[in-house]
Parts: structure tokens; C-alpha cells; sequence
């Protein structure tokens, strides 16, 4: 196949599109993370009020939805605006995000860990109970867990576009707790921009650390869903790593990202 644009009309399109470092992934992964916290947010209500959304003919109570009020959270991505669900008689007050709580950046790797490949149901079940504490009831875990999981399943498993012109690929490390340990990981993330410009995360996979070896099965996982070129990888110092790019897309071309202090 064929590059659908030179080098030169690579760069100008980088230029065009504002694409400027590894922290475009941290500005995509926000909207992940949002979608998520009012999935969250959404199955308190229903557990609140007793009957889900819209499904009037199960209501069982006076109460009732009454909108939003939108507020600022601070994370680590960046201030985000939040649609808190409003009832009519004002008993509803969320556990993920308290009345008067406005940062919220500790929640933030393991919503990332909810995302990744491999997790089974109970490995969610038990990140989301991490997430609210043991003050949670099992009802509303089990709820959260139903919700969000056929939208984390079809988010990993999307059909990718043919081509993109630039690819990001970034590591993020943070602890979690396992069997009662805590533990580091990592967080592979890829992050694509399609022809039209658009940033999109492509996946997020944990590993146990950052290796050129587990980042060519996430290339190879890019490719089973439907990646056949890409023009440019951005990528750090990693040993190894652009062997492991070369081995599964040999025509690209791969430029060594600096970081900043």
C-alpha cells in the first residue's frame, strides 16, 4: 500500500492539527474518563430512586429525576465539567463525587485500569469497589458493573480505521492494589490521529512494566482490528521499541519524542 501523504504533507498536517507532544494522550484519555464517571453517577441515581431511566411503569416512589447541575472537578488531566443528576426531592447525594468534593484525581488510574484488555468481570466488579470504598453497598457495585461493562467491551474491541497518519504510544505507571499488595503497573496507551485530524485512543492495555516485548502484541492487536499503515510513530527511548514497530509495520517511519521538565 501506498503512503497517502509524504513526509513533508505529514509534518504540515502535524502542524495544522496542533499536534504537539505525548500529552495530546492525557487530553484524549479525559473524555474516556468523563464518559465513565457519569455512567457512574447515572447508576447511583437509579439505585437512589429504585427505577432506571425513562422506565416510568417499575417506579415505585414520589421521587423523580430532575436534571443536572453541572460542576468543576479537578483531575489529572485537567479541569473537566461534570453533569451531577439532580432528584426532586433532594435526597440523591453522590458517593463518587461528594457534595463538596472538587478533586478527584486519585480515582483517575484505576478508572484507566477499567479500560484496558484482559479484565474479567469480577477484576471490574472489584476495581469499582476499590474506586467507591467498602461503604458501597454489593447492590450498587453489581449495578455500576452492568452498566459500564458493554460499553468498556465495545470500546476495546472497535474496528480501527485502515490508515492513520500519527501515532502516539506512552506508558503510564501507577500502583494498585493486588491480592491486598500494592503493586506498580502500566498503562499502555496508544493514541491515533485519522486522516481527517481527529485524536482518538485507540487502546489501553496494563502490563506489569513497560517493554518493547508486550508493546509489539498491543501493535499486533492494533493490526487484528483492522490497522494495515501507519505514516509516523511517536514513541520514547524504550529499548527495543523500534524493533518492535518494525517488525509489525515496517514502512513507517518513527520519530523519538522528547519530554519536557
Amino acid at each position: 500500500m501506498e503512503n497517502v501523504l509524504t513526509k513533508e504533507q505529514l509534518l504540515e498536517f502535524i502542524r495544522k492539527n496542533n499536534i504537539q507532544s505525548v500529552s495530546d494522550i492525557y487530553e484524549s484519555l479525559k473524555d474516556l474518563f468523563k464518559d465513565v464517571l457519569q455512567s457512574f453517577l447515572e447508576a447511583e441515581i437509579e439505585e437512589t430512586l429504585g427505577y432506571e431511566k425513562y422506565d416510568v411503569k417499575n417506579k415505585q416512589t414520589t421521587n423523580s429525576r430532575n436534571g443536572y447541575t453541572q460542576k468543576t472537578v479537578k483531575t489529572k488531566f485537567g479541569e473537566m465539567e461534570i453533569d451531577i443528576p439532580r432528584d426532586r426531592e433532594g435526597e440523591f447525594e453522590p458517593k463518587i463525587i461528594p457534595k463538596y468534593k472538587r478533586d478527584i484525581s486519585e480515582i483517575e488510574d484505576k478508572i484507566i485500569a477499567l479500560y484496558s484488555r484482559g479484565m474479567t468481570t469480577r477484576d471490574i466488579h472489584d476495581q469499582i469497589k476499590d474506586i467507591y470504598g467498602i461503604e458501597v453497598s454489593a447492590e450498587m457495585v453489581s449495578k455500576i458493573t452492568e452498566k459500564i461493562i458493554p460499553e468498556i467491551r465495545e470500546w476495546q474491541n472497535r474496528p480501527l480505521e485502515k490508515i492513520y497518519p500519527f501515532i502516539f504510544m506512552d506508558a503510564i505507571h501507577y500502583k494498585i492494589k493486588d491480592e491486598g499488595k500494592i503493586v506498580n503497573k502500566a498503562a499502555y496507551v496508544v493514541l491515533g490521529i485519522n486522516i481527517e485530524g481527529y485524536k482518538d485512543v485507540l487502546g489501553i492495555w496494563i502490563g506489569e512494566c513497560e517493554s518493547s516485548k508486550f508493546w509489539q502484541g498491543r501493535l499486533n492487536d492494533l493490526k487484528t482490528r483492522g490497522v494495515e499503515e501507519v505514516l509516523l510513530f511517536c514513541v520514547d527511548g524504550l529499548t527495543g521499541l523500534k524493533e518492535a514497530i518494525e517488525a509489525v509495520f515496517p514502512k513507517s517511519d518513527i520519530q523519538r519524542c522528547i519530554i519536557l521538565p
